[in-house]
């Protein structure tokens, strides 16, 4: 192989399902000590594109060429004796083993069946030391460590093998902004070594960041290969990825006043997180909490829900909520879409339609028996209410796309009717496309009346869609203002002043 040739050659991959081809010759290249960006909406072929290569699944047509050598990586395993090692976002760790176990699983240093302890420990270190955390104990538990911890763990993992080609699914999902800096830390000194690197983001500010350059998937074809990272356009990336211009996502702000007051908070203080936060949400009006990770705006959020202890007044449409109690909460017309929505929200092995009526199967059910028609009936009409695809309500969640997920969650919320929303990250692990149809959706339940509370931590985003921004900084309200008073600068300012944390 020449020294300009690339690591990674995929030549017209194809890849048929049951009625669906999810990749159509879709082409990627990736350069030896580069760091290559793979984007494309949910459904675009990136996670089919990485199984190939990580040996999960087998291309139906199409050649693999690594090193200048033809591959076809059968298993797994086969693609890490070839070089490639996966990180998925889905962090594949046994949480009671060692860091040093979980290092060296599948491939242990032994000595007639014995583990090497020993052996094992001072490689591990040798690895968590290259990787900059010295810190985590080769002979510590896994599932003691933090998200980033994992993470580290699963990279000197992928190093063990002696990877050339590391694959990160969605790496930053779970880490708060100096987690992501050391992150992208660790990358560069990867390739730097020469490992080359394949990172999948929704976030296309870290794409400027740490990309060298970027391939884009829509509908499983190859809608553009090596684009550079810095100096594409997001509305050139946007459009390859949508098929469309998406120049302003956000739908329009209502021109009516909001209505009556459907929330007040009155000194909430959770202890050692908030302290005496007041303010309220008035109907049809979507309120947005700005603020760094550990400000307590997710804290605020559970609090008002019942899910967390707490002092201090709440009432919703006149009635008091009790710290607490959820089951009050709902029933007094409060909705929560949680920040993990796969972990807190959804129940993935179940149909669509049994997530969309959790909320309020009293509806369907006499006698302790569920009217499965009823329900069924129901379930059809808000996932046509919300664009939820694809309809069939009877197909597992868990087959759904994350946008389309979290429509369920909203859906949820309908069944009985619902006066507040309190929505926690509603757009994490979103595509573009998607992130535009729920905005559109947020904004017309509030149009219909509904209050929402909104926490995201992306500035652009709790401006774009929220009518009234409260800036949370240490627990407490430092600044209120209109969204259309503020911009991205001033916010930022706010939440600095005196943290230290970061956005995620």
């Amino acid at each position: 192989m020449s020294e300009d040739a690339p690591l990674l050659v995929m030549r017209g991959i194809v890849k048929e399902f049951p009625g669906v081809r999810a990749l159509d010759g879709v082409d990627l290249e990736v350069r030896a000590g580069e760091v290559h960006c793979l984007l494309g909406q949910n459904g675009a072929g990136k996670s089919t594109l990485i199984k190939i290569l990580a040996g999960a699944q087998l291309p139906d047509k199409g050649t693999i060429t690594l090193g200048g050598a033809q591959v076809r990586a059968a298993n797994p395993t086969a693609a890490i004796r070839l070089g490639i090692s996966t990180i998925y976002q889905e962090l594949d760790l046994v949480d009671g083993l060692s860091a040093a176990d979980n290092i060296f699983l599948g491939h242990e240093k032994a000595s007639l069946g014995f583990t090497r302890r020993a052996e094992s420990n001072r490689a591990a270190r040798e690895l968590l030391d290259r990787l900059g955390h010295g810190e985590i104990r080769p002979g510590g538990e896994v599932g003691r460590l933090s998200p980033a911890g994992k993470q580290v763990v699963s990279m000197a993992r992928a190093l063990s093998h002696d990877a050339r080609l590391i694959i990160m699914d969605e790496p930053s999902a779970a880490l708060s902004h100096d987690e992501v800096g050391n992150l992208f830390r660790i990358i560069r000194e990867l390739t730097a070594q020469g490992v080359a690197v394949v990172y999948i983001s929704h976030r296309l500010e870290e794409i400027r960041e740490i990309g060298d350059r970027v391939t884009v998937l829509k509908d499983g074809r190859t809608a553009a290969v090596g684009l550079p990272a810095k100096d594409t356009p997001t509305s050139q990336i946007v459009s390859l990825m949508t098929g469309r211009n998406v120049e302003y996502v956000f739908p329009p702000r209502r021109t009516e006043p909001p209505g009556a007051e459907v929330l007040k908070v009155t000194d909430l203080v959770v202890p050692g997180v908030v302290s005496g936060v007041s303010f309220s949400v008035r109907a049809g009006e979507i309120v947005g909490l700005a603020g760094l990770v550990g400000s307590g705006r997710s804290e605020i959020v559970e609090a008002i829900y019942g899910a967390r202890r707490a002092s201090g007044r709440i009432l919703l449409d006149g009635h008091a909520v009790r710290p607490g109690s959820t089951s009050r909460a709902v029933r007094l017309g409060m909705g929560l879409a949680p920040e993990e929505r796969k972990a807190q929200a959804l129940l993935l092995d179940q149909s669509v339609a049994r997530n969309i009526t959790l909320g309020g199967l009293e509806r369907f059910s006499r006698f302790g028996w569920i009217d499965r028609r009823r329900e069924l009936a129901e379930a059809r009409t808000l996932a046509e209410t919300l664009d939820i695809r694809p309809g069939d309500v009877r197909r597992p969640i868990k087959t759904l796309s994350g946008g389309n997920q979290q429509k369920a969650v909203l859906a949820r919320w309908l069944v009985n009717g619902r006066k507040l929303l309190l929505l926690d990250e509603p757009t994490r692990g979103v595509d573009v496309g998607a992130r535009a149809e729920l905005y559109a959706v947020i904004r017309r339940l509030a149009d219909e009346g509904i209050g929402v509370l909104l926490v995201s931590s992306e500035v652009p985003e709790v401006l774009g869609l929220a009518d009234r921004v409260l800036v949370i900084r240490e627990g407490a309200v430092v600044h209120e203002a209109a969204a259309r008073d503020l911009d991205e600068h001033q916010v930022l300012d706010l939440v600095m002043a005196t943290s230290t944390g970061g956005f995620r």
